[in-house]
């Protein structure tokens, strides 16, 4: 994860212990999974087509292909649970999967508020320990109900998991540790699987105390800590949440037919997910909270771990109607893949004839749909799918060669798709399933709509009276001449200027300005108000039009855009498509100053970067908070359907009146919008049991010449950062030029090099009992050469997308790039109250 290369400090302290202690790693190509070390194929790995969960998803009939990839989305870690032990190593202790499924009462969560507080989902048929479990070693794990049927993948006869290291071995205790299955046993929450730990062997087992495990740091906080059990997570974990339409009774205890599988975890706390401690005044001053505290619930920064030095959280979605938007991928989804892209899995592997062979033509064309929030996955959907794998941790013992994670400082390279086919027996179990998930997916997801949730017809007009009816045709006018040249998948034919094969490369932009302009004329507006009041516009339409639209047109938020991960070279090299890694630059979009508020020019890079794919609004009503990021609109843990309205209302509010949308608490309305800022003081704390042994004989030289870097306790702390402070100042840092000139990389290199002697000098210099404008003044003289070191220097989050406002007429300070794209009628309130009335009704 992202969480600790947001900090170009820790890094330079981190890199030289490293260096110093000549560790080394196996290379990159060179190293098999476990599983293939075991002599397991991926034929061993057969799919599960066990219909255990037949109540979720309305209850949907589904064939036992269908049923297999429902089990593969919902159960299937791909021995990823390896990749999550590893992660509380990496964050030092800071993030504990195996804490967050305990309920020992040392932690101030449990499965009694779990929901409430970690906004996870409880699994039916279990029950909070009642204290230690003798047989998990002395864990508090969720109790599975003694009048439930068992879960049938944890059986290890039908599914023989991975015997590896002291899988199977009996310590001398007499206690054994299982094999288990390669689906593990569940864990009493839905999405997280739980393994026995190969490298808990008889001398792990004699040191392992568990409540001290529970309650003592100088203990769980060391790096040579052996846990009995990982725990894997499923693709489920980030997406089943609550149905919109058969909304729990009960959230912390709800029932498999109020889930739905594609809903999206919309009411993860991913912040108090990531610090096991965030609740305590200890958490909240460690800027690794900080940071995670700027994701919103629901939302979550997806290349934390292969970092990208951005701080990037986005929405995890809703997937809705994906068949309609496969029809949209058929006609405008037109991709061209080489070299390794061209190795990823095509739906034409698996099936030869019909609609789903029509999605690839040999040898270098691809339909797909945009996936990911800057429609960077484009090699087809199951390269989007089984890419999903990699990023939760599958085939880490390769993947992780490919980065430093958390901490970055070392360049990036692509992890190819044919070395994960040669050396990983889960990759290759992964890719064979994958056309059931699709075809799990495809059959799964229709839109939940309003009308059909309980009490949800007292929101809707009704079209049925005169001033019902009134109200929604004039919705649906205000929504064919503003909002569906981008929120409809159903539109007039293009003019012939705007073909697709005019309109790659370097054209992309002109095409989107003409695409534009086509849309403001009489002609335009006058289709496609036949076009919504048709009686079919909803059927089978996506609304959303799946294009990439760049940042200058939206004028939301650029970090999200400029993410690195799919552009040419680097980690997801082989699941974006040509024609993304070509795009052109969008031009030049306007930023704020983090502390004056001044405007300044911010020139967009080319080769993918810019764009952001148009999202769905499909059961808009019980999607919000809005944006991106889920910073528009206000959080509520209730996934009733009186709280979504409530929070609908009020997010729709903000979206289209942008006066009503927060403020920043430092400039006010000097800046349109939020900058997430440092709640307290914070610093960054490196445990004495995670680090460096190389460093360790220093420790006592260091606490004498360097208290500000070595406590008394032997913990290493970076810092600190004043309350008020911009996360992302700090969190965006580039340590490393991304440049092949020689010259560039070393100013670059020198750029760093004298911050981080600036930076030195003045924390050691902070004085015993400094205030936080102490802090802020020794800040500011660093605050210019920090921004010109940002990978993404914009720091208002919740701006942008303006449309049918007067804010988007207000040019004032915009470049030419921005104002290129004209002015736009402004929707009177009665449109825009028309216009909601309408969206309810999707």
């Amino acid at each position: 994860m992202n969480l600790h290369s947001k900090s170009i400090l820790w890094s330079a302290v981190f890199c030289a212990a490293v260096l110093a202690s000549g560790c080394s790693r196996p290379k990159a190509g060179h190293v098999q999974d476990e599983a293939l070390q075991a002599g397991r194929n991926a034929e061993s790995f057969r799919q599960a087509a066990d219909d255990y969960f037949h109540d979720m998803d309305r209850g949907v009939a589904l064939t036992k292909e269908e049923i297999q990839g429902r089990n593969m989305w919902i159960v299937w870690t791909g021995g990823n649970d390896r990749f999550w032990d590893a992660m509380t190593n990496y964050t030092f202790g800071a993030f504990d999967l195996l804490k967050s499924i305990s309920s020992h009462p040392s932690q101030g969560y449990s499965r009694d508020n779990r929901w409430t507080y970690l906004g996870l989902l409880n699994e039916p048929c279990f029950s909070k320990p009642r204290g230690p479990d003798p047989q998990r070693f002395g864990l508090w794990l969720d109790q599975r109900a003694k009048d439930c049927p068992a879960d049938p993948f944890e059986n290890e006869q039908a599914y023989p998991g991975v015997r590896t290291g002291a899988r199977g071995a009996t310590f001398a205790s007499g206690q054994k540790l299982p094999v288990g299955s390669y689906y593990g046993y569940p864990t009493g929450i839905v999405g997280l699987r739980l393994f026995p730990n190969p490298a808990f062997d008889d001398k792990a087992a004699k040191a392992w105390d568990p409540e001290r495990y529970y309650t003592d740091p100088s203990y769980y906080n060391r790096a040579d800590l052996v846990r009995p059990y990982r725990v894997g997570m499923s693709c489920g974990f980030c997406h089943i949440g609550p149905s919109p339409i058969h909304p729990p009774a009960d959230p912390e205890h709800p029932q498999w037919a109020e889930l739905s599988s594609t809903v999206g975890a919309q009411y993860m706390w991913v912040d108090r997910l990531f610090i096991h401690n965030a609740a305590t005044p200890a958490g909240k001053q460690n800027f690794m909270f900080q940071l995670v505290h700027t994701f919103r619930p629901g939302a979550m920064d997806t290349s934390l771990v292969s970092t990208d030095n951005i701080n990037n959280p986005r929405t995890m979605n809703a997937l809705y109607d994906l068949m309609a938007r496969m029809g949209v991928a058929r006609r405008i989804g037109q991709e061209t893949i080489a070299g390794g892209e061209k190795n990823n899995k095509q739906l034409n592997d698996f099936v030869q004839t019909g609609a789903l062979a029509e999605f690839y033509k040999a040898p270098d064309t691809v339909w797909t749909p945009h996936v990911l929030k800057d429609g960077a996955d484009s090699v087809g959907v199951l390269g989007a799918l089984n890419r999903v794998y990699l990023n939760i941790g599958l085939f880490s013992e390769e993947w992780l060669l490919h980065f430093n994670p958390i901490l970055g400082g070392k360049s990036i390279s692509p992890i190819e798709i044919a070395v994960a086919q040669k050396n990983s027996s889960y990759w290759r179990a992964t890719e064979a399933g994958s056309f059931n998930l699709a075809a799990f997916l495809l059959k799964s997801t229709p839109a939940d709509h309003l009308a059909d949730a309980p009490g949800g017809k007292a929101y809707l007009a009704d079209p049925a009276t005169p001033d019902g009816a009134r109200l929604l045709n004039r919705g649906k006018t205000v929504f064919a001449e503003t909002c569906a040249r981008c929120h409809s998948s159903k539109g007039p034919p293009p003019p012939a200027d705007l073909q697709m094969r005019d309109c790659g490369g370097d054209k992309y932009i002109g095409c989107v300005q003409r695409y534009w302009k086509w849309t403001q004329t009489d002609d335009y507006k006058a289709k496609m108000r036949d076009i919504v009041n048709a009686p079919d516009f909803l059927a089978n339409n996506y609304l959303s039009s799946d294009v990439r639209v760049p940042a200058t047109l939206l004028r939301t938020n650029i970090c999200s855009p400029l993410a690195t991960n799919a552009i040419r070279g680097n980690i997801w090299d082989n699941f974006s498509s040509q024609t993304y890694k070509s795009l052109p630059s969008v031009g030049t979009v306007t930023l704020y100053d983090p502390f004056t508020a001044e405007r300044w020019p911010y020139r967009m890079p080319a080769g993918g970067r810019g764009y952001t794919r148009v999202p769905s609004l499909i059961s808009i009503w019980s999607t919000a908070p809005f944006l991106l990021n889920n910073s528009l609109g206000p959080f509520s843990g209730d996934p009733s359907v009186k709280s979504r309205m409530q929070v609908f209302d009020a997010s729709i509010e903000q979206l289209l009146w942008p006066e009503k949308r927060a403020h920043d608490s430092v400039l006010g309305t000097k800046v349109p919008g939020v900058i997430d800022r440092t709640t307290e003081r914070s610093q960054i704390t490196i445990p004495v049991g995670f680090v460096p042994d190389v460093l360790r004989p220093m420790e006592d030289v260091l606490h004498r010449w360097a208290p500000w870097l070595v406590g008394e306790s032997g913990d290493v702390t970076i810092g600190p950062a004043p309350a008020r402070m911009p996360v992302n100042l700090l969190a965006n840092l580039q340590p490393l030029s991304e440049t092949s000139d020689p010259i560039a990389k070393a100013d670059h290199a020198a750029k760093v090099l004298k911050l981080l002697v600036k930076l030195k000098g003045d924390l050691a210099s902070v004085p015993a009992g400094a205030t936080d404008d102490d802090l802020r003044r020794i800040y500011a003289d660093v605050v210019k050469p920090m921004l010109s070191l940002s990978k993404c220097p914009d720091f208002v989050v919740n701006r942008g997308h303006y449309f049918g406002t007067a804010e988007f007429n207000n040019q004032d300070g915009l470049s030419a790039d921005e104002r290129a794209f004209g002015k736009e009628p402004v929707l009177s309130d009665d449109d825009k109250r028309a216009l909601i009335a309408f969206l309810k009704t999707f």
